[in-house]
């Protein structure tokens, strides 16, 4: 009769007690904000109109810039993952920086290129294109923000699959583009469903670069964030309330990612 060997998850026992303190450090304050919410009025503080037009605003921008996050971010993850050029390990430094810096610092890095005096902005200026202080300011500040989230992703699941189904494609007389569009993005997918994702989850809770570059007009730049943060400062339960909402936002984003990821595992 086969002996079945003892299961080793290969984890000391002490280890179990700091990862418990870590557990209890993320969520007990997520439970105590939920502790101080007003149940009673929360439809009611969630859906005046200053909070549906922040969240709409939210929305509609982090739908945008998530777009705009695979325009840019696919092709930066594929040169990344695939090319080899003098300078990419800078270039890529270059690109994950955003993930390190203060947001307010990109705020002030945006503000000092498309601003009205901004580097680029002049330029715009002259040609009756003003992008600070407006919703395309918004976009911007939380593309900056989102990027390498969907670059690091997504260059790091090409990495992992490896070059060798392309290198078939390419001996069999397949060009370039239609090797990219029949065999490497069907293959990346999961990965780039995930930085997709997350990228969006990053503009949705975007708030220094937002505030720093675009400002806080109501209807126009006032995304959640910003209005969580001004009515923490008049009214503290719909402070709370929207909170609440974002956490629910990004649980259920968190949750979506990781079902991709593990759909990438397990595929």
């Amino acid at each position: 009769m086969p002996v079945t060997p003892p299961s080793y998850d290969g984890v000391p026992r002490w280890i179990y007690v700091p990862a418990a303190l870590g557990a209890v450090f993320v969520i007990l304050p997520l439970v105590a904000m939920i502790t101080r919410v007003d149940w009673s009025r929360f439809g009611q503080l969630i859906t005046s109109p200053s909070s549906l037009a922040a969240l709409r605003l939210s929305l509609q921008t982090s739908i945008v810039s998530t777009g705009l996050c695979l325009l840019l971010g696919v092709p930066m993850a594929l040169v990344l993952a695939r090319a080899r050029f003098p300078g990419q390990r800078l270039l890529r430094a270059l690109t994950l920086l955003p993930l390190v810096l203060p947001p307010v610092v990109g705020g002030i890095a945006l503000l000092y290129t498309f601003g009205r005096r901004g580097l680029l902005g002049q330029s715009l200026e002259v040609l009756g294109l003003q992008i600070a202080f407006s919703t395309t300011a918004v976009v911007l500040a939380q593309t900056f923000v989102s990027l390498p989230f969907l670059v690091v992703s997504l260059e790091g699941t090409l990495r992992a699959v490896g070059s060798r189904y392309e290198v078939v494609a390419a001996t069999l007389g397949a060009r370039p583009t239609l090797v990219l569009r029949r065999v490497t993005l069907p293959l990346v997918l999961p990965g780039l469903l995930s930085g997709a994702v997350l990228s969006f989850a990053r503009s949705l809770g975007e708030f220094g670069a937002t505030l720093t570059f675009a400002g806080s007009l109501q209807g126009v730049t006032r995304t959640l964030p910003l209005e969580i943060y001004l009515q923490r400062e008049t009214d503290a339960d719909t402070a709370v309330a929207l909170s609440l909402v974002l956490v629910a936002v990004a649980i259920l984003v968190v949750g979506l990612s990781q079902g991709v990821r593990r759909t990438a595992a397990t595929g």
